[in-house]
């Protein structure tokens, strides 16, 4: 099977398989069949594709890895505790290659540092079309796919995926926008209160409302042009299952731009870059080094506080009429302040997004005394975090560096409304476009 083929089977064929044996239809044996008879036997060695066939390859072959293990895992006892034997005897090219071997030369061959099993990097930001955002006529981001044909390949062919996976990377796209704003602040020759800088500051703050509003208008649209959460549950995440024993599912914890903001704009959990460092065997190289750049560095509002001469120390303790003062003779500092709000306040929307997808239905069907699933948990993330930790989160990112400067800001104005809906300077930025071009 040429690699376009294998393309349209993956579109086409594997959903429609993975939808009858779900159903009980069709037992598991037909897909792996399929992909013995039809599918793996011509495909190339890895090292006679370019780095962009790879990796059309490593996703293609990551929707199928993960139905094949799906499926062996939920209709074989203790088949969670074997994940690698779902891949017995399936091999490719006529060379026989085995299926994780295979897999493991291809992600190699992107040159990406790519996990030897599917990831977000493939089933999100390779996979989905693409994304770019706009501020009025001026495009601020660009987040590519590597597919040109329009389409995202999914587990079941349901409308439902399409559009998680298009909120999932429209999500970071727009933090990439604001990730580019913030990261050239991160030199010593910024000046804090200059135009560009406080134009950067301003804008990025807009930008993380508009996450915000996207988090809320997903959740706010009726099932068929969302997710219903019972698929997403019951479905969609069930295929989240391990490889091997160890390894790191796909998960939205590994989207790397939400990760890179926490360390721009700091987050006051003293475990949390332990706690990133565990999800690296799941990130691309340059994500990995990325990220350790930034925990080695001071956050953005350290620097701009050690260089402004404002002691962040004594924040909490001072007094409204020192607060403002402070906040008078620094203006920058109520920008920085709303920025910090807003990125909370999207974090907030996206724990409002896992209450109501995943944690609120598992504690109505554990009240009913339904329990869980058995492959993938929905007590918690695919990467273990649980509604707790989530919570913990969100609260931390609330209780940034400029939190004590509330009382001087107006805090009763602006708790709830959109921060560029109360102010008249983010008012005059251009209004954010996110879509999805191709």
């Amino acid at each position: 099977m040429a690699l376009p083929q294998l393309g349209a089977w993956v579109l086409e064929e594997l959903p429609k398989l993975n939808q009858a044996i779900l159903r009980d239809v069709l037992a598991p044996r037909v897909l792996t069949d399929a992909l013995h008879e039809v599918v793996l036997p011509d495909l190339p060695l890895p090292e006679r594709l370019s780095a962009e066939e790879a990796q059309r390859l490593v996703v293609n072959l990551g929707f199928v890895g993960a139905s094949v293990a799906r499926h062996y895992q939920e209709r074989t006892p203790g088949g969670k505790e074997t994940p690698e034997r779902a891949f017995e005897g399936l091999a490719a090219g006529t060379e026989q290659i085995p299926f994780q071997r295979y897999f493991a030369g291809l992600a190699d061959r992107t040159g990406t540092g790519h996990d030897h099993r599917d990831s977000y990097a493939s089933l999100v930001r390779w996979n989905v079309g693409t994304v770019e955002v706009r501020l009025g006529e001026r495009t601020v981001a660009v987040l590519p796919g590597v597919f040109d044909d329009g389409r995202t390949r999914t587990y079941t062919g349901t409308t439902g995926e399409e559009n998680f996976f298009a909120l999932v990377k429209k999500g970071e796209a727009v933090e990439r926008a604001v990730n580019d704003l913030l990261e050239p602040l991160a030199t010593p020759e910024t000046r804090w209160a200059s135009p560009e800088a406080v134009s950067r500051v301003r804008t990025a703050t807009v930008l993380v409302d508009a996450l915000r509003d996207l988090f809320l208008e997903f959740a706010a649209l009726p099932p068929e042009k969302s997710m219903p959460p019972e698929q997403f549950m019951d479905v969609f995440r069930q295929f989240a299952v391990h490889w091997k024993p160890g390894d790191i599912p796909p998960s939205g914890a590994l989207d790397v731009e939400a990760l890179k903001r926490d360390f721009l704009l700091g987050i006051a959990i003293p475990d949390y870059a332990t706690h990133v460092r565990r999800l690296f065997p799941g990130l691309l190289s340059e994500e990995q080094a990325a990220l350790e750049s930034l925990m080695a560095q001071p956050t953005l509002p350290q620097r701009m506080a050690a260089d402004l001469g404002v002691d962040l120390d004594r924040l909490p303790a001072s007094g409204l009429t020192e607060l403002r003062r402070l906040v008078g003779h620094h203006p920058v500092l109520a920008d920085w302040y709303d920025l910090l709000t807003a990125h909370a306040r999207a974090a907030g929307s996206h724990l409002m997004l896992s209450k109501k997808f995943l944690f609120k239905p598992q504690r109505q069907r554990d009240a009913a005394g339904l329990g869980d699933r058995p492959l993938v948990s929905n007590r918690s993330g695919t990467t273990g975090m649980t509604e707790t930790y989530l919570e913990r989160l969100t609260r931390a990112r609330r209780q940034h560096v400029l939190a004590p400067l509330r009382p001087a800001l107006d805090a009763e104005v602006r708790e709830d409304a959109p921060l560029s809906a109360v102010r008249s300077d983010l008012l005059e930025i251009a209004p954010v476009e996110v879509r999805l071009v191709s």
